[in-house]
């Protein structure tokens, strides 16, 4: 299904990018593997190898605007193009309005905003000039509906999608495709740090009655990443399982 296809997915060594990266590598993908630390993103790439893919790998930190451009050039060089971004990197630190440091508050919006605004600036020249592509932002339900206590979280994702529609509107013309994806309560290593309690309320809420998983984001990219989307753009699709906050 992304048979040749080169995709660069942000913030993959782990969780969500992973299961996105791996997905894309059973469909043919080129896959391009980024995090912060250099051995897992090798770890990461080798796995990719061991399983008959094509992969590479590429080290920085997406809060860094300088992070984009050398990541989107050692792209070029490698591979000569790029199709398929997908923007998962991410940062998330509850706190009730009151309590929110203004690092914390700072550093969600570089990671998960800002980040996004990098990546899809460079990601969208290199498209354009091979003809087009799809950008996935990986948003979340909490930037459509809010959630106490994830004030400044939920104010960075709901920039992801506001960023999603607008740029869909502005590149449409160029060939490249621009849709988010806005999960639920994923199994993660970030959400399993939460409190017991607080983890079993959010499972509580979900009318499915089970966590969702990376593999279920997975899908949802693959078919944004895809010719099965060919005349979708702008779209933001919930992966939560009816969850209800």
């Amino acid at each position: 299904m992304l048979k040749g296809k080169v995709a660069f997915v942000t913030g993959s060594t782990r969780g969500i990018g992973w299961g996105i990266a791996e997905q894309f590598a059973r469909a043919g993908a080129v896959v391009v593997i980024h995090g912060r630390a250099p051995d897992k993103v090798a770890e990461r790439v080798a796995a990719l190898h061991d399983a008959g893919a094509v992969a590479s790998g590429t080290v920085g930190d997406v809060a860094d605007p300088a992070c984009a451009s050398s990541a989107l050039r050692e792209i070029f060089r490698e591979h000569g193009r790029l199709d398929v971004l997908v923007n998962n990197a991410g940062f998330l630190e509850d706190a009730y309005l009151g309590m929110i440091a203004a690092a914390t508050a700072e550093r969600l919006f570089e990671v998960n905003a800002l980040g996004v605004l990098h990546m899809m600036q460079g990601a969208s020249r290199l498209m354009a000039r091979g003809g087009g592509g799809s950008i996935v932002n990986i948003a979340s339900i909490v930037g459509s509906v809010g959630n106490a206590g994830q004030v400044a979280y939920a104010g960075s994702k709901a920039a992801v999608i506001g960023m999603t529609k607008s740029a869909a509107k502005e590149l449409a013309s160029r060939g490249v495709r621009v849709n988010a994806i806005a999960p639920g309560f994923i199994a993660t290593d970030m959400t399993n740090r939460l409190p017991p309690e607080v983890y079993a309320e959010r499972v509580a809420s979900i009318t499915m009655g089970r966590v969702g998983t990376p593999e279920d984001v997975a899908g949802a990219a693959m078919f944004f990443a895809s010719d099965l989307s060919a005349y979708v753009t702008g779209q933001v699709l919930g992966v939560d399982g009816g969850m209800l906050i």
